[in-house]
């Protein structure tokens, strides 16, 4: 890994670190979510930093650069991350749909109860 790839990499990580943080301390982001995205700080810190590390998970995921392995952590991160959030997607639709449906039960209740007070 070149000394800039390694530079700009461990900038990502810490102004992943920073970011992560700031959005947890200012409620934009919820503290049960942060926790993926610092161990992604972590992780590019890690790889990025220990240069005979990444040449050891290099080797052993049969990567030819170091900078590969760090790659394809990443990529397999998104893929878990967007996995992650499709499940959240699918529970929020049916929290959605079984309100909606309570919701036209109670606009008929209260409608039948109206038209039988007339």
């Amino acid at each position: 890994m070149t000394g800039e790839l390694r530079v700009f990499s461990i900038l990502i990580g810490i102004f992943v670190f920073v970011g992560i943080i700031e959005l947890v301390r200012q409620r934009k982001l919820r503290e049960e979510y942060s926790w993926l995205w610092l161990l992604a700080g972590a992780s590019i810190l890690v790889l990025s930093s220990s240069y005979k590390f990444a040449l050891l998970l290099g080797s052993m995921f049969g990567g030819i650069l170091p900078s590969t392995i760090l790659y394809l952590f990443a990529i397999i991160f998104l893929v878990l991350i967007s996995l992650h959030y499709s499940v959240k997607i699918s529970q929020l639709h049916n929290q959605v749909k079984n309100l909606a449906q309570e919701v036209a039960l109670l606009k008929e209740t209260l409608k039948d109860g109206n038209s039988q007070s007339e």
